[in-house]
């Protein structure tokens, strides 16, 4: 297998991990149980990061930013995806 074809993943977190985060982050203070208003909002963050953020190797990440036209190129054939299937 190519080293690109397994260079770009989805990232892959919980609800949980983005409590521990914040519970890190100076100033924010220890969120202890968190009622379950706030177990939603993580659960809805957690789910949309993970439908538009992706974890990429370095040489790809590298290749992007030496590359402006390359990284369009890339988000102009994702952005019509589904536009090329209906054809």
């Amino acid at each position: 297998m190519s080293w690109y074809k397994s260079c770009v993943t989805p990232m892959r977190f919980t609800a949980e991990d983005l409590k521990r985060q914040i519970e890190q982050t100076p100033g924010m203070g220890n969120m202890g149980q968190a009622d379950l208003g706030m177990q939603n909002l993580l659960s809805s963050m957690a789910s949309a990061a993970q439908n538009s953020l992706v974890e990429g190797c370095p040489i790809f990440i590298e290749r992007l930013r030496a590359s402006p036209k390359l990284a369009q190129a890339i988000k102009t054939l994702m952005q019509n995806w589904n536009k090329e299937e209906t054809k």
